[in-house]
């Protein structure tokens, strides 16, 4: 492999490591019916926020909890996709 070769290799490995590292570290908000739920890019969970009238009805709130969080999860699904998708476009001409 060439030495140019070599070199936009490693260029490209390291914006997609940052880029991985930044949205590990965007925050998603789910939402539905009352109810935010707050992850991290690394799929954790850091808050759960629920509007007071939700708490009367159990059902309701379990249901909601489960689309925030689903919504969550989708958000960052689209997210990585858009933003590490770049880097396999550029892969065709190297064999992968």
């Amino acid at each position: 492999m060439n030495p140019n070769m070599l070199n936009k290799l490693k260029k490209m490995q390291k914006q997609m490591m940052e880029a991985q590292e930044e949205l590990e570290r965007k925050e998603f908000f789910g939402k539905a019916s009352g109810v935010t739920v707050i992850m991290q890019g690394t799929r954790q969970v850091i808050d759960v926020q629920i509007d007071q009238e939700m708490l009367e009805e159990a059902d309701l709130l379990q249901d909601a909890i489960l689309v925030a969080v689903n919504d969550a999860l989708k958000q960052i699904d689209q997210e990585t996709e858009e933003t590490m998708g770049q880097f396999s476009g550029g892969l065709g001409g190297f064999g992968f």
